[in-house]
């Protein structure tokens, strides 16, 4: 080394300078290796004699790194620093330094020393580092209407140079206006490393289109652009408007179980009314409705709901309670005589129109009205009253009773000629019980409406007079008819007959002989007059017109 500052001094003392480049800069990424170029990279001089690196220390004073001569490959490290581990030379003459920081920002100078020239390259070096992460942190739960919520502060961390924090909601950018918006910013230099901390406030003011909105922060750095963003927020704010409503399917009618519900637009929902009804008051916790159980026409009324906090911020509802009250007389099984009158009422109290309907035997009819009682009155009568929502039924079953009366006692002769039956039809209730006065076969009845058919079938050997009676717990009935005998009018029936049969056969021959006698007689008439009209001469017969008509006419009738 010696040797080598005598050179220098000699050429020094010469008047030979060294030339010096203007100086370059190289951007170097924090923790990573800085490269520093000599010469711009440009190869070295044919005549070189060796390449001195070296910088300037913090107090300014000159400071050695490395120098490699060109005969040797290895080269020498001269610092006594924390770059005597750090340096290094690249085949291209490039200045190495490994795991960057700030504190390497400086001016790195390439020496070239030939054997006619001096040179040095001075190269400024600048490190840059991107946030080691970009984050929101105390965040916001929730935020209120109308009043400024710290949303979150944003952080983008150990940056160089320091990071640029904007806020934005919903992708647009939100701009600071002291009311509804506002970003307080911040920076925290680390003097260990050099690094920046840059930090962001967001305060918002929120109103209820807020709802679902999603505020992002986005960290600006020459090396990269980084966003983090928040979950939707939920908005809270006060009640500004009270609702009751009273859940029901249909119009409520007594008996219905009734819930009136409170609801209130605040957020969160309030969770505690007041239900006032009747002179009553009742608090309800932890719910917004209040139930009434089987509720009655007494029920009916105004209903009001409240907020527990806010006795102010409520609401009101009338309440409407459909009844229907229905009596019958009769009522239940009614028995009456034939011929009775019979007075039914029907009365009705109802909180609105009512439909009335009656039926009888579930058909419909008219309100039964019964002057004189008739055997065909007898039924199950029903009374039914409806409204909306709401029927009552009421009913009477009507029995008509009488002691039997016979209407009728009738009698014919059989398909088979044989035999004869006998019908025997009354009217009575209860079902009257039939009674023959002659031995019978084949007995058909049938019994409706309080008439009762009766039929027999007998055979007579002898003229008779035959009893139908009929009778039941109210009384009796009798009545008579003669019947025939069938022998008997079997024999009439055959003399008949014969009588008949011959006097159509002396009708039939009378009948021959008088036609024969009158074709005689036109016979005779005809010969007659044909002698009486004829000459005997060699000429032709001729007669006049009205013979020759006449004879045609009695030749027609032969």
């Amino acid at each position: 080394m010696d040797s080598v500052c005598l050179l220098l001094l000699a050429l020094v003392s010469a008047g030979t300078l060294p030339r010096v480049k203007a100086s370059d800069s190289v951007t170097a990424l924090y923790g990573e290796t800085i490269v520093v170029p000599c010469n711009g990279g440009v190869a070295a001089l044919d005549d070189l004699m060796f390449i001195k690196w070296k910088y300037e220390k913090d107090d300014g004073t000159p400071g050695d790194l490395l120098i490699k001569q060109a005969r040797n490959e290895q080269a020498t490290v001269q610092a006594t620093d924390s770059y005597a581990q750090r340096v290094s030379i690249d085949d291209k003459l490039s200045l190495l330094i490994s795991q960057a920081s700030l504190k390497d920002q400086k001016t790195f100078t390439c020496m070239v020393v030939s054997d006619a020239n001096l040179l040095e390259y001075p190269v400024s070096v600048v490190v840059h580092k991107k946030p080691s992460s970009v984050e929101i942190m105390d965040k916001s739960e929730v935020l209120q209407k109308d009043q400024l919520t710290a949303v979150g502060t944003c952080v983008a961390a150990d940056a160089h140079p320091a990071a640029r924090i904007s806020w934005q909601k919903n992708g647009k950018p939100l701009v600071t206006d002291g009311k509804a918006v506002l970003i307080t910013p911040s920076l925290k230099l680390d003097p260990a490393t050099g690094l920046s901390t840059t930090s962001s406030t967001l305060q918002y003011a929120a109103t209820k289109d807020d709802f679902g909105a999603i505020f992002s922060c986005v960290s600006t750095h020459e090396l990269t652009n980084q966003e983090a963003a928040l979950e939707p927020f939920s908005i809270h704010y006060p009640s500004e408007k009270v609702s009751l409503q009273v859940l029901s399917k249909g119009p409520i009618v007594e008996g219905d179980n009734v819930t009136l519900k409170c609801n209130a637009d605040g957020n969160p929902p309030p969770s505690s009314f007041f239900f006032l009804f009747q002179g009553k008051k009742e608090l309800v916790e932890n719910s917004d409705s209040f139930s009434l159980a089987a509720v009655s026409r007494e029920d009916a009324g105004e209903y009001r709901c409240s907020l527990a906090d806010n006795e102010k911020m409520g609401a009101s509802q009338s309440i409407s309670v459909s009844f229907l009250d229905l009596t019958l007389s009769p009522s239940g099984r009614v028995v009456k005589t034939v011929g009775d009158k019979l007075t039914v009422k029907m009365e009705k109290n109802t909180s609105g129109d009512a439909k009335v309907l009656w039926t009888k035997n579930r058909k419909t009819v008219k309100e039964p009205e019964f002057s004189k009682l008739t055997y065909g009155d007898a039924g199950l009568y029903v009374c039914e009253v409806s409204m909306t929502g709401l029927t009552r039924r009421q009913s009477f079953h009507l029995v008509v009773e009488g002691k039997p009366v016979i209407t009728s006692l009738t009698k014919h002769r059989a398909g088979d000629a044989k035999h004869k039956v006998l019908t025997c039809e009354a009217e009575g209730v209860p079902e009257p019980v039939f009674q023959w006065s002659i031995n019978n076969t084949n007995e058909e009845s049938s019994y409706s409406n309080g008439k009762a058919i009766h039929k027999i079938t007998v055979v007579p050997k002898l003229n008779l007079t035959v009893t139908c009676s009929v009778s039941n717990k109210l009384g009796d009935d009798v009545m008579t008819i003669n019947v025939s005998s069938v022998f008997r009018e079997e024999n009439e029936g055959r003399e008949s007959v014969e009588d008949s049969q011959a006097t159509l056969i002396v009708g039939i021959v009378a009948g021959l002989l008088i036609a024969a006698a009158v074709v005689g007689l036109i016979y005779w008439l005809y010969m007659k007059n044909s002698r009486q009209g004829s000459w005997k001469t060699g000429e032709k017969e001729v007669g006049t017109s009205e013979e020759s008509k006449k004879l045609e006419e009695n030749n027609h009738t032969v």
